[in-house]
């Protein structure tokens, strides 16, 4: 695996955000491939609960300035980076005023979703692979991790199935067990509708549940790996008849059993 390139996108990542079972395998994961001479790249929303001035988040001009379409509205885009101490790993942080400037994750003080989360989770999708191709950075493998992330093997697989800086990525999704209660804006594939009009792909996220997102990123992506003992056996179901490559549930052996599988992924032609 050594100088091959790993895009991870997560919605969460320590130590930006509290430790949690996805926000610290997000960063072990990686880690762990930078440790072995991978080139990494990660990528998070850049949530307004993210003290910047503490953890030196600092904002990349000529990255930013773009302006991505969500819902038909032009959403300007901000990208800052911040380097993970001692790790010698840079981080870079999709942000935008309206979207992430709020001083919360994913709910309001009520404990409800945000009604835009929809449109946030679009606006990241599409950030991530805009600045992936300003940096000329073709993935040989990208590893996504947690809901807000979940629109991405979507877009890749559609909306940018053209870009040859992905042409050869392997898109692979970790599942989690840490979802939301009820549903994103109902709107959500109307949405999507503005980028590509394929029913049958949108089909999936009619419903927007967690759920059903978990699902889409399935079907759109090259490998699954468990990142909770515990998943729903409805998307253990689901995984099965897609019959994708499948990493179980690693406790102990995260390090050699990602790694492993990331090279026996790039193997298959």
């Amino acid at each position: 695996m050594k100088d091959k390139r790993i895009l991870f996108v997560s919605s969460e990542v320590v130590p930006y955000l509290p430790e949690t079972e996805l926000s610290s395998t997000a960063f072990l994961a990686a880690k762990n491939a930078h440790s072995k001479g991978v080139q990494t790249r990660i990528f998070m929303p850049r949530y307004g609960v993210i003290n910047e001035r503490r953890h030196q988040l600092h904002e990349v001009i000529r990255l930013s300035g773009m302006n991505l379409v969500v819902n038909d509205i032009d959403m300007p885009l901000i990208i800052k980076v911040a380097s993970i101490p001692k790790e010698r790993m840079q981080v870079y942080f999709i942000d935008n005023e309206e979207y992430f400037k709020r001083k919360a994750v994913f709910t309001d003080e009520d404990d409800e979703l945000f009604s835009d989360n929809d449109e946030r989770a679009i606006f990241f999708a599409k950030g991530v692979v805009e600045t992936v191709k300003k940096l000329n950075w073709a993935p040989d493998i990208i590893h996504v991790h947690g809901w807000m992330a979940s629109l991405l093997p979507l877009y890749l697989k559609e909306f940018y199935k053209e870009e040859p800086l992905f042409t050869e990525s392997k898109i692979v999704t970790s599942l989690y067990k840490n979802g939301f209660e009820g549903e994103l804006n109902k709107d959500l594939s109307e949405k999507i509708k503005f980028d590509f009009n394929d029913k049958k792909k949108i089909a999936t996220i009619q419903t927007p549940n967690y759920t059903n997102i978990l699902k889409s990123a399935i079907e759109n992506s090259d490998a699954i790996i468990y990142g909770s003992e515990e998943i729903s056996e409805e998307i253990s179901s689901f995984v099965e008849e897609k019959e994708l490559p499948c990493l179980e549930y690693q406790l102990e052996n995260l390090k050699e059993s990602y790694l492993n599988f990331y090279t026996d992924l790039l193997s298959v032609s």
